[in-house]
């Protein structure tokens, strides 16, 4: 991808590799500009993480006598789509 000018503030634009997707993110806004064969890919590896992800639910424990609380935020935060997976 040859070097370019960002639209939004003339800065330089760097190009950058995420997942196989070839795009160039802005090195003072970091707006991004995705070639639109690209975006057809990210697209399609979009909609592969969603059919892959699926609901994720957990089993409900047993509440035995003496059980401790959980601590507050145990779980690390779930990505809501594979952009997010990427970008986030």
């Amino acid at each position: 991808m040859d070097s370019m000018a960002c639209p939004q503030c003339q800065a330089q634009m760097n190009p950058k590799e995420r997942s196989e997707v070839h795009l160039s993110q802005c090195s003072s806004c970091a707006g991004l500009f995705i070639p639109r064969s690209e975006l057809g890919m990210l697209i399609e590896q979009e909609n592969e993480w969603h059919l892959s992800s699926g609901p994720s639910t957990q089993p409900i424990p047993r509440i035995v006598p003496g059980m401790a609380a959980p601590p507050p935020n145990a779980e690390p935060r779930q990505a809501r789509s594979y952009l997010d997976e990427l970008f986030g």
